[in-house]
């Protein structure tokens, strides 16, 4: 497969390193959705507090107009994707994303912000994980983002 159409750049709401990263995978070559971004640090809070203020609990509120929305809004890029890149830090639905997709067969990269006080081995279920910018770029340009298995030098 050669060098990805689209990633979908997956992170938090309240990281405000997402354009910059975004800025970055553009300037070398890829088109990046992150368009997620533009919701705010508070829409998850915003839409949790009007939920519970209508009395219903988290399994209601997905039931929701407003998550479908916004789950459908995402799932259609997450699906249009040719890869994605997690950037840390993240919570669990960044997670999810990475998860899912992997699952679909899509190649999953984690951008570290830095080294991780506690490490996980489960990340090696990512295609590759990178400890700045420039190490995912490099991951980029070497994988022309094929499938690899988990390996030892898929880390850099």
């Amino acid at each position: 497969m050669s060098d990805p159409k689209l990633i979908y750049l997956i992170g938090s709401l309240r990281n405000p390193e997402v354009p910059s990263v975004a800025a970055q995978l553009r300037a070398a070559g890829y088109l990046v959705f992150d368009d997620w971004f533009a919701a705010g640090p508070h829409a998850d809070d915003a839409w949790r507090d009007y939920e519970r203020a209508r009395g219903h609990k988290l399994p209601e509120a997905l039931k929701g107009e407003a998550a479908w929305h916004v789950f459908e809004f995402d799932k259609k890029w997450l699906e249009k994707a040719d890869a994605v890149v997690l950037m840390m830090p993240a919570g669990k639905s960044a997670f999810m994303e990475l998860g899912w997709s992997l699952g679909q067969g899509k190649p999953g990269f984690i951008l570290l912000d830095a080294d991780p006080e506690r490490y996980d081995v489960m990340f090696r279920f990512a295609t590759g994980v990178a400890s700045n910018i420039e190490g995912l770029l490099q991951m980029l340009r070497e994988e022309k983002i094929r499938r690899m298995a988990p390996r030892r030098e898929s880390c850099v």
